[in-house]
């Protein structure tokens, strides 16, 4: 998507990293030379208002459920087993051995 119009940062790159952007997952500096685009795309800058809406929406809708504390662990536990660098089995290694 673009509209048509010449910007320092391109269109399809704003439209990549949208989601990026919504949950301010990028540094500063990226983040300003989003807001300038959104300032001067109004196609891009619809395309964020929706976005932004849609993830509002989904969290009052879906964003009140509580994770399980067993399932919280076993996923904080592989995301830590990924960070160090070490293998990721394709079962679960928390899970009591079937007789």
């Amino acid at each position: 998507m673009s509209c048509g119009d010449p910007h320092e940062t391109d269109c399809g790159e704003v439209l990549d990293h949208l989601y990026e952007f919504l949950d301010s997952e990028m540094p500063d500096v990226d983040r300003d030379k989003f807001r300038h685009h959104f300032e001067e795309c109004s196609p891009c800058l619809e395309k964020y208002g929706l976005e932004q809406a849609v993830k509002k929406l989904v969290k009052r809708c879906c964003g009140h459920d509580d994770v399980p504390a067993d399932l919280r662990a076993k996923v904080m536990g592989r995301i830590d087993l990924i960070r160090s660098g070490q293998a990721v089995p394709d079962h679960d290694v928390t899970a009591a051995p079937e007789a």
